[in-house]
């Protein structure tokens, strides 16, 4: 504080009814709004359903209805029971006012239209992934079996070993086969 300076101070350090005096060596302070708490899903909900709603033959029925009711009532009325003489300028002003509140309400069901679509874009993608991932794996195994199945014995081949080993053998050919004869000793050594 500077001295001889007596004035009383706020917590921000100037003296009361001062100015506030923005200064670049600190960010400015957020400024106090009144919030109004819309639901923003309601007013999608609500604005799909009336550009749902717009988008249909009901619709444009009643809408053609009500314009050719005013415009023929406008007409045959007589004197001042007239509300919207010839030129239906109050006409022109209903389809102005509709048109200005049906474009935003549109583009808003449009824009929460697309990122639906882009959530299930999303979703289609990773289960694509795992799909694929899935069928891969099965693959590999489907090779894996394959090879299994190629080592194995083939049924004409366990056919043809049960068959020779069926045949009676007789004593001869048993010995025969256990003991080595004399010449193969003589051939080896």
């Amino acid at each position: 504080m500077a001295e001889g300076n007596d004035e009383p101070r706020t917590r921000r350090g100037r003296a009361r009814g001062q100015a506030r005096v923005d200064r670049l060596d600190s960010p400015k302070g957020a400024k106090r709004r009144i919030r109004i708490g819309i639901d923003n899903e309601l007013i999608g909900q609500v604005s799909e359903s009336i550009a749902r709603f717009m988008g249909t033959g009901r619709f444009l029925l009643i809408q053609t209805v009500i314009v050719v009711s005013w415009i023929l009532y406008n007409v045959v009325a007589v004197g001042s029971a007239k509300f919207d003489v010839y030129p239906f300028i109050l006409l022109n002003l209903a389809f102005s006012t509709q048109a200005a509140y049906a474009a935003p309400l549109i583009l808003l069901a449009q824009n929460r239209q697309e990122a639906r679509d882009r959530v299930a874009l999303e979703e289609d993608r990773s289960r694509a992934v795992a799909s694929k991932a899935d069928t891969e794996f099965l693959a590999r195994e489907l090779a894996a079996l394959r090879l299994a199945i190629g080592e194995l014995a083939t049924r004409d081949f366990v056919r043809s070993e049960l068959a020779r080993l069926a045949v009676p053998e007789t004593d001869g050919d048993r010995d025969r086969e256990r003991k080595p004869s004399k010449d193969s000793k003589k051939t080896k050594g």
